[in-house]
């Protein structure tokens, strides 16, 4: 592509995202998955470690997690698939090679619905395999010298890896690629979501071209853990793409990092082929072979979509697209509405909907509490929805028992019942409220007959007086009625 033009020319972008599995241990020995917050070097065994002679043994529910994640993205589950070593020296490898999934992997074929400003885009995958995870170099400096040690905890850590066919054709497509991947495999209980930490991580492969035209030549940029990184990085690169080629240069094949505070990429080293790692099936592990039966009995297991319940909130509940979107984000918030609307009762789910993506959020927010935890029941904010809307208590009282109900774990009704919460809706009594504050305030009854506002004012004075307890919507009623008599104005 010597000589062309850089502008006009159409980047091709395919992800090879990283997914760390929610397992207990790691992915062929005992040891504890866990490395967060861990000593370093405390998870670690003969076989995490590679000391000579230490075997591996497949870790089962890894596999079942790698299964699911396949079928959630419409792959094909291979019947029989092997693992293989792959092999390169890195300080962070202890064995000197990885134990992946070279020419048979588990998962095949699939496809990634995702939506872009209001339009569904298609990415088909190549393939979803299993493999370890590596250990974690830590780089660090004192008195002058630099110098780098070593965390094996994270060493033999399940993942999966899911390439993408380089169908994306922008940054933004690229972002909402991953956002959605993400959503899925948090909603189905493979993966924590946590970027920040790196048990989410992708690299991107990008390169630009004629449109319609032949591939250019692809570079790699590795370990991108935010949605903005993925997404500015490409911006980066597709312009430095453009401008080496405008200038009439040649591009090389090369892997490149993204430095986050100076928005660059840079050269990290030329990008490796496959044949570099010299892949061989792993010898200590036999093919993986999977029944039929075990495939569909994962298949029935697997939780509703993230985008099909979404679907299903906006056409059972009546929620707005960005609404039911939220909700679905976390298969933990899904269900929490769904018990809240449940709790309910004859609610507008919206209704439900409005305060769950409000005020609870924010309550369980400064709690650090998770939805569906002990602090605040979903069944409580059913009821203290319901209570609002019945009009047994106004929505600035729903809150006060929101807010109560997280620190103390009472009901609501205990709640209500111990603050005097309850509204005032005796009728006789809001009658006399009415028209105490009308007799009380005459430049604005007189004012009522061309401003019709006013009685807002006059709705807001007599909710004062009641020390807000009376029903604002009876309150109203009664004094518009008042308000329309001849007499009173």
């Amino acid at each position: 592509m010597t000589g062309v033009q850089g502008q006009g020319l159409e980047p091709v972008i395919g992800l090879e995202v990283h997914a760390q599995l929610l397992t207990r241990s790691k992915m062929f020995c005992g040891c504890s998955a866990t490395y967060s917050g861990t000593p370093p070097n405390t998870h670690v065994c003969a076989v995490c470690s590679g000391m000579p002679g230490a075997l591996p043994v497949i870790n089962r529910a890894a596999v079942d997690m790698a299964v699911l994640a396949a079928l959630a993205l419409n792959c094909r589950i291979a019947e029989q698939s092997k693992f293989d070593r792959k092999n390169y020296s890195y300080p962070d490898l202890p064995k000197g090679y990885q134990i992946s999934q070279y020419d048979m992997p588990i998962g095949i074929e699939g496809r990634l619905n995702f939506d872009l400003a209001g339009e569904t885009r298609s990415c088909r995958l190549v393939r979803v395999h299993l493999e370890e995870d590596t250990g974690k170099l830590i780089h660090a400096a004192e008195s002058g010298r630099e110098y780098s040690l070593v965390d094996y905890n994270r060493s033999g850590v399940p993942l999966i890896e899911i390439v993408s066919e380089p169908d994306l054709r922008s940054p933004e497509e690229a972002r909402r690629f991953f956002v959605e991947l993400r959503r899925i495999l948090m909603f189905i209980g493979v993966n924590d979501g946590n970027l920040q930490e790196g048990s989410l991580r992708a690299d991107v492969n990008v390169s630009v071209r004629r449109p319609d035209g032949s591939f250019g030549t692809k570079v790699e940029i590795k370990n991108l853990n935010s949605f903005r990184s993925v997404q500015r990085a490409l911006e980066y690169e597709i312009d430095r793409q453009r401008a080496v080629l405008g200038r009439g240069e040649l591009l090389e094949q090369e892997t490149r990092g993204w430095l986050e505070d100076e928005e660059v990429t840079v050269s990290q080293r030329t990008k490796e082929h496959a044949h570099d790692y010299r892949y061989f099936p792993e010898p200590d592990l036999p093919p993986l072979l999977l029944t039929g039966e075990r495939v569909s009995a994962l298949r029935e297991s697997l939780a509703e979509l993230p985008a099909d319940r979404e679907k299903r909130f906006i056409a059972e509940y009546g929620l707005r697209p960005q609404t039911a979107s939220l909700l679905t984000d976390d298969r933990l918030l899904a269900d929490y509405f769904e018990e809240a609307v449940s709790a309910a009762g004859p609610v507008d789910p919206s209704r439900v909907a409005n305060w769950v993506t409000g005020d609870v959020l924010r309550v369980l927010h400064e709690i650090d509490a998770a939805p569906g935890g002990p602090q605040l029941p979903a069944r409580s904010v059913g009821a203290i929805v319901s209570l609002v809307e019945r009009g047994t208590i106004s929505g600035a009282a729903g809150k006060t028992v929101l807010e109560t109900v997280a620190a103390t774990h009472e009901s609501p009704d205990e709640v209500v019942r111990r603050l005097n919460l309850a509204q005032l809706v005796d009728p006789r009594a809001l009658e006399e409220l009415a028209e105490s504050v009308l007799r009380e305030n005459p430049r604005l009854v007189q004012a009522f007959a061309k401003n019709p506002r006013v009685l807002e004012a006059l709705v807001g004075k007599a909710i004062s007086a009641s020390g807000s307890k009376a029903s604002p919507a009876l309150l109203r009623s009664i004094m518009e009625e008042r308000l329309q008599r001849a007499d009173v104005r």
